[in-house]
């Protein structure tokens, strides 16, 4: 069992667009609502992506650049909320949330899809 859990984990972390898509399946089977199974898989899969970028990071310069990530995802809680003060001018902490948790999608998202095209270049170039 733990075999299977771990190879599943692994198979999420590496392609994290696969994680996606199954949440989003199993989102749209239990909330019948096409933009609730989006938003749903947005939450579940920003965890996958973040990962998913470190270990490419990883992967391509040999380096761990966890505290990157951290700095990067810290710097983005600071815009959202200084963009959401400025906006509302109140600080409600749920929205604040949910608009941090999808910005680090949108940013990580990018980035996974900028590494595995930069890491892909990379090896191609390497071979020949």
């Amino acid at each position: 069992m733990t075999v299977v859990f771990s190879w599943l984990v692994a198979t999420f972390i590496t392609i994290p667009i696969l994680g996606y898509i199954v949440f989003f399946v199993i989102s749209k089977q239990i909330t019948k609502n096409h933009r609730k199974a989006v938003k749903a898989s947005i939450d579940l899969s920003t965890i996958l992506f973040i990962c998913s970028v470190h270990y490419l990071i990883k992967a391509i310069w040999g380096l761990s650049l966890i505290w990157v990530i951290i700095l990067t995802m810290l710097i983005m809680a600071i815009i959202v909320v200084l963009v959401h003060y400025k906006v509302k001018e109140e600080i409600v902490l749920d929205k604040i949330f949910k608009g941090f948790w999808r910005v680090n999608f949108l940013l990580f998202f990018c980035a996974y899809l900028l590494l595995v095209l930069y890491g892909m270049i990379v090896r191609v170039k390497d071979v020949f």
